[in-house]
């Protein structure tokens, strides 16, 4: 679920330590062989095995060996042989995305596919709920299990030249998360680059609100929630029952146009790509299409507030969990070899990201998640992965005044959090009444940060995604651990710890 449903942890199921796992084996002093062959430290996490019964459709995800067209090529005849379809491939990265009714078809698509195959696993707890996108010829026949009743959104004006204002915008002076990271002395710098494109990975955007309508780029956007393949149709990237994408869009890119709000970069251009199904689901095959795409139609930057689901920590140990990680994995590394620079939020669960021990809410689309036992492998994707920036929420403290402290809520953890940004009472753009409203989760703390890198990339257009990042941590502002917050210790030093990281995000330098 996106990150704002958070939920926390309780108790766990102690697992055997000398437990065998299926395909994987416990290895001296408690490491875990993981099917990538990487070892993992830390005792075996709890099974939870994702039931595929014949005669239900399920979603998998396939990577080769190789990230080529020929071993790709491979893999989608041992799709086909083994009774399922190929649903969408990722060739550039080597992932396929299949769907199969047959109980047995993880076990046959491995046995003929040989080598060619890295891993495979299932995406989901419960079958296929959008159905086999058209166009698929799968024989179980069209449509089994698609939910199709959503009717599309057709309204509105979209794509039209922003109108800049001399004049500060109406509720400007309310957002003090803008002038906690020095956006609005930014802006006496710049607005940010048409040049300059943000990938908004969430629910969609309002494409009529007066505030985002001229900088969303409609030839950019997508909706990628459709069984993880690209639908461009006019109106597939517009909102889903939630207005989570649009809060997101708002706080990145609102326009300076004498309406409401202005955005951190509101002068860049932002796509809408759609990654969360109307039930308010992110799965790995959704993801993986969001990554390629943006990699593939020239984004500079993505904001990701959510976690794939059904589990909130991806396991190396678990294959099924590792495949799925896995195909994300190479998607993130594929779109930012493409110049793509990647943004999450850190999650709302006040969880010690450096130290996993437990998790009692995954899978999250299962009638009854499974108390588990974790490890340091175990990963929340897509915020921990290689390259993508990590972001935990601030609060304002005093409520009336401009210090700050950690959000309650807010996920930490010592060397992997990269930088702090306002996430607490977050004013921005919501789809009723083409309104604005008030949201709170690290959800809200990514998207300033997303913001800064575009501005950044508007004055610095030839930095690299790494040089991004890097002036990015080496640029924000230090924050000591101060007042800790309840059985959450922060730990570390003034110049990075566990709370904050490298420190507050600091817009002003990011173009000066």
């Amino acid at each position: 679920m996106p990150q704002f449903n958070r939920r926390l942890r309780a108790a766990s199921v102690a697992v055997a330590a000398g437990l065998t796992l299926a395909g994987l084996s416990v290895t001296g002093s408690g490491a875990v062989a993981a099917p990538g062959g990487a070892t993992v430290d830390g005792p075996p996490s709890t099974p939870v095995p994702l039931s595929t019964p014949d005669g239900v459709v399920s979603a998998y995800l396939l990577n080769a060996r190789k990230a080529n067209p020929g071993q790709t090529r491979l893999v989608e005849r041992a799709v086909v042989r083994a009774g399922g379809v190929v649903v969408q491939t990722w060739p550039q990265i080597g992932v396929v995305v299949a769907h199969s009714d047959r109980a047995a078809f993880r076990d046959d698509v491995k046995a003929y596919a040989g080598n060619a195959l890295e891993s495979v696993g299932a995406t989901r707890s419960v079958p296929v709920s959008e159905g086999t996108p058209d166009g698929v010829q799968a024989p179980w026949g069209p449509g089994r299990g698609q939910d199709r009743t959503a009717a599309p959104r057709t309204e509105g004006d979209v794509g039209a030249e922003a109108t800049l204002a001399v004049v500060p915008d109406p509720r400007e002076a309310e957002q003090w998360d803008m002038q906690m990271i020095k956006a609005d002395q930014a802006h006496a710098i710049t607005d940010g680059s048409r040049d300059v494109l943000v990938g908004v990975l969430d629910s969609g955007i309002d494409p009529d609100h007066p505030d985002l309508a001229a900088n969303i780029d409609v030839a950019a956007s997508v909706n990628c929630s459709d069984a993880g393949r690209p639908d461009t149709s006019p109106t597939g990237w517009y909102p889903t029952t939630s207005d989570h994408g649009t809060h997101v869009a708002g706080t990145i890119g609102a326009a300076r146009n004498g309406t409401g709000i202005v955005g951190v970069a509101p002068g860049v251009r932002m796509a809408s790509v759609k990654v969360v199904n109307d039930a308010g689901f992110i799965y790995p095959e959704y993801a993986v299409c969001g990554f390629v795409w943006a990699g593939s139609h020239g984004m500079d930057v993505t904001n990701n507030s959510y976690y794939v689901d059904p589990f909130e920590f991806y396991c190396e140990d678990q294959p099924d969990q590792y495949a799925a990680k896995e195909a994300v994995r190479r998607a993130v590394a594929w779109s930012t070899g493409q110049g793509v620079a990647h943004v999450a939020a850190a999650g709302n669960s006040a969880y010690d990201l450096a130290n996993k021990t437990i998790d009692n809410g995954s899978p999250d689309d299962a009638e009854v998640p499974v108390q588990r036992t974790i490890n340091n492998g175990c990963h929340d994707i897509p915020t921990e992965l290689p390259g993508v920036v990590t972001v935990s929420s601030l609060e304002r403290f005093p409520a009336t005044g401009l210090d700050n402290r950690l959000s309650g809520f807010s996920n930490r953890g010592l060397g992997v959090i990269d930088v702090a940004a306002p996430g607490s009472r977050i004013l921005s753009t919501i789809v009723r009444d083409n309104g604005y409203g008030l949201k709170n989760g690290t959800s809200m703390a990514s998207p300033h940060v997303a913001g800064v890198l575009a501005l950044m990339k508007s004055v610095h257009p030839d930095r690299s995604p790494a040089q991004l990042v890097a002036r990015l941590r080496a640029q924000a502002d230090d924050h000591p651990c101060g007042t800790t917050t309840a059985g959450a210790p922060c730990v570390g030093t003034d110049a990075e710890n566990s709370y904050y990281g490298d420190g507050v995000v600091d817009a002003l330098d990011a173009v000066s």
